[in-house]
């Protein structure tokens, strides 16, 4: 575990002068990604700053109850607008990433950019963040960036700005990042998770949103996953999940259908590993999954173009779907040793 912390002393500096400010966060993202980024423009706000909110591609549905989320751009679908924000911005802010090719163009145009005289800050969890901002707080044992960012809030002495939207945002992303308190959980996350409740966050109603938004389509993708798709490696106490494009055509998937179908493997007992391969346009994709000792973090790293989380990761190869899933069964045995026949994989 390693931690940075900011100068609080040169950060309220920033904070008493209103600006224009950008808040960025990766692609795809997630409910970490964007309740630290809405929660954070909430806060900001309180203190007359005027803050855009960019992602370079489109967020899951079920996310659209969120306060401040209508108002975000997409790089994807407004790249212009996002250029303009991100060359005009007088304080760069960086949620839940550690590199700026987490953001594709958008982190190419910040660091075209002559960025010494303007403000920038980090906040995330993940290992490793690169240098490219001029504050950075980071803490690979925190459950989320929504953690952190009201740590954040809380190291500036703010308490009083807080309030039940930033609660609510920020609440989200601690849910969605420790799978409704099954992993990444410490007593500290209980505590934040108790204090935004003070602070008025609907705990019930953002389950409800997030976790019962289900389509019918959704829920006939989900099943077809589990009976048609699922491959159960008993000997290494692994699963595995694959579609292929055709797949995705059969059942039009679009952004946020498969969100989340890695953690049903999870539910069985004895099993220990998850992946969930899917078959895009130009490159096949793995979400990563585990229990206890395994990181498929490691795995990720080492063997997908990947990273993440110890027990949370994804990767990205370029080929095929079938070699990409032999490729994942080759190194399984690295990770998860089996209690049978090592040679029972390949068959």
């Amino acid at each position: 575990m390693s931690k940075i912390n900011p100068d609080y002393s040169k950060i309220r500096k920033w904070i008493d002068q209103p600006k224009n400010v950008v808040i960025t966060t990766h692609r795809n993202p997630d409910g970490d990604a964007i309740g630290s980024c809405l929660g954070m423009q909430v806060f900001l706000e309180a203190f007359g700053h005027k803050v855009t909110v960019l992602m370079p591609s489109e967020y899951p549905l079920n996310f659209s109850w969120m306060p401040k989320i209508a108002d975000c751009l997409i790089y994807d679908l407004q790249p212009d607008e996002c250029k303009a924000a991100i060359e005009q911005t007088e304080w760069f802010i960086a949620l839940d990433f550690n590199g700026l090719d987490r953001i594709d163009k958008m982190g190419e145009i910040w660091n075209q950019m002559k960025t010494d005289d303007i403000p920038s800050l980090l906040i995330d969890h993940h290992i490793d963040p690169e240098p490219f901002v001029q504050e950075t707080f980071s803490d690979t044992s925190a459950s989320s960036t929504c953690e952190l960012v009201y740590d954040f809030i809380m190291g500036l002495q703010e308490q009083k700005k807080m309030n039940s939207d930033i609660a609510d945002c920020l609440f989200t992303g601690i849910i969605t990042d420790t799978g409704r308190f099954r992993h990444a959980t410490s007593s500290k996350v209980y505590r934040t998770a108790s204090e935004l409740k003070s602070f008025g966050a609907r705990d019930v109603l953002i389950n409800d949103y997030i976790f019962n938004s289900f389509t019918e389509k959704q829920l006939k993708l989900l099943g077809y996953c589990l009976y048609e798709r699922m491959e159960v490696l008993e000997d290494y106490q692994t699963a595995i999940i694959s579609l292929s494009r055709e797949d995705y055509k059969t059942f039009d998937i679009q952004r946020g259908d498969t969100e989340g179908i890695v953690n049903y493997m999870l539910s069985m007992p004895h099993i220990r590993l998850a992946a969930f391969i899917t078959e895009q346009p130009t490159i096949v994709k793995y979400s990563l999954r585990s229990k206890g000792d395994i990181s498929v973090q490691e795995m990720a790293s080492k063997y997908f173009n990947g990273g993440g989380h110890k027990n949370a990761s994804g990767g990205a190869v370029h080929t095929s779907l079938r070699k990409a899933i032999d490729n994942f069964k080759k190194v399984l045995p690295q990770y998860v040793h089996s209690s049978i026949n090592t040679n029972s994989i390949n068959t």
